[in-house]
């Protein structure tokens, strides 16, 4: 498939109440978000027409941007049916959806008191984002050199652009080296998650996935706790030491993009696809589509 830059397609993206032309959809250079990171913004899937869990998402929205010290202009509700409204106009019924809020470009400086905020939604079509195939085998994953940040120094549970830069780094670096992704630790040492999506892992049929005092409480990572405790599967939220892998058998990653995606390795561990990820990947396919 030719790659198709994002500035340079057809269709229509939401800004601040109205829609523009995709290739006007543009800000300032001087806008606040470019230079300070203040923006903040949420993933999405529609299936088959509808959003998964839309007003979840809006609502960590609002959630991000006040963490960020900024209030959103619009409500839940009405970001909710923009959202709809942008799938409808770009023809799509299966489609990823991005909403990001941020501040504008009125003031340069640190201080941010005389910036607005503004807001844009798109929407564009995006298959599975591993091939069927890698995710039954399972994903390469290696160590990040990054840590996620101490939450007394970052709004680290927020969804904001600005803790994105480690990822990208991270992520770009386990690319290059044949890997799918990067596993970060927390800043005390403890598995946090990979650079954008939680992580499980499984031991005697017990599901282990880390604490989010330091991480993003995912939407993906919250329904596969449903659907695991739903099918009578422990599941204990804890502390993860990076050596304690030695001893998981199973282990996944889950995220908007990444839905639920096995795991056959991270750095010197080895794991295989089983029972418990195969079908929560399977039960997850199915909840999204209304299957279930």
């Amino acid at each position: 498939m030719a790659f198709v830059p994002f500035d340079d397609r057809d269709g229509w993206i939401w800004m601040d109440g109205a829609f523009v032309p995709w290739r006007e959809a543009k800000t300032h250079v001087l806008t606040h978000a470019l230079h300070y990171g203040s923006s903040v913004f949420e993933g999405e899937r529609m299936y088959a027409g509808e959003i998964f869990k839309l007003t979840e998402h809006t609502e960590r929205l609002h959630r991000s941007a006040n963490l960020l010290e900024f209030e959103i202009p619009f409500s839940v509700a009405e970001i909710d049916a923009a959202c709809k409204e942008t799938c409808e106009r770009m023809g799509l019924d299966d489609c990823y959806v991005r909403p990001v809020a941020f501040r504008g470009p009125e003031q340069v400086s640190v201080s941010a008191f005389h910036n607005k905020t503004r807001i844009a939604i798109a929407v564009w079509e995006w298959p599975s984002y591993f091939d069927p195939e890698t995710k039954r085998k399972g994903i390469r994953i290696e160590w990040a050199k990054w840590r996620r940040p101490d939450p007394q120094t970052a709004p680290s549970t927020a969804k904001a652009a600005g803790l994105y830069m480690i990822c990208t780094m991270a992520k770009m670096a386990a690319e290059k080296r044949g890997y799918s992704d990067a596993m970060m630790l927390d800043w005390r040492g403890y598995i946090a998650e990979a650079t954008g999506a939680n992580v499980f892992f499984v031991q005697d049929g017990v599901l282990h996935t880390p604490r989010i005092d330091a991480i993003l409480d995912g939407i993906t990572r919250q329904t596969v706790i449903e659907l695991a405790r739903a099918k009578g599967i422990e599941v204990q939220v804890r502390d993860i030491l990076p050596e304690e892998l030695a001893g998981f058998s199973e282990c996944f990653v889950t995220g908007t993009a990444a839905e639920v995606t096995p795991v056959s390795e991270i750095g010197e561990y080895r794991f295989t696809p089983g029972d418990l990820s195969l079908g929560l990947m399977e039960d997850y396919g199915r909840l999204v589509r209304r299957q279930l």
